[in-house]
């Protein structure tokens, strides 16, 4: 059984910071691409960002130079940092990682249960 756990969501003021982590955790042989996707209310989950297995980054133009996200592939964790957020930033944050099991061949996508930011004064 592989789970991913969210933590560090909340509520914080515009033009402050928040880091969220995600730690993977299971029967685990090799986690491949990671990362971070949102969704406010009603609308579709949209891509944050993401980084791949070497550490090479892509992030949605909407917060490029305020995020950064980042591995410890020791510890089978991401995270992001969120710097500068605005009040356009308040979702439900939900960390995803491409996941090889022991017990498989092939990857598979894994979801977080999801973490609420808040930017609000």
């Amino acid at each position: 059984q592989v789970q991913l756990m969210e933590s560090g969501g909340g509520l914080v003021q515009p033009g402050g910071s928040l880091r969220l982590s995600c730690a993977a955790s299971g029967s685990i042989f090799r986690v491949n691409a990671m990362g971070w996707y949102r969704q406010a209310p009603g609308k579709q989950r949209d891509l944050v960002a993401t980084i791949t297995s070497g550490g090479s980054t892509n992030y949605a133009d909407s917060v490029k130079g305020r995020f950064t996200i980042s591995r410890d592939n020791a510890k089978l964790t991401q995270y992001l940092q969120m710097n500068s957020l605005k009040p356009e930033d308040t979702a439900v944050y939900y960390c995803y990682a491409a996941i090889v099991s022991s017990y498989s061949s092939s990857w598979l996508g894994y979801w977080g249960q999801g973490t609420q930011v808040t930017v609000s004064s």
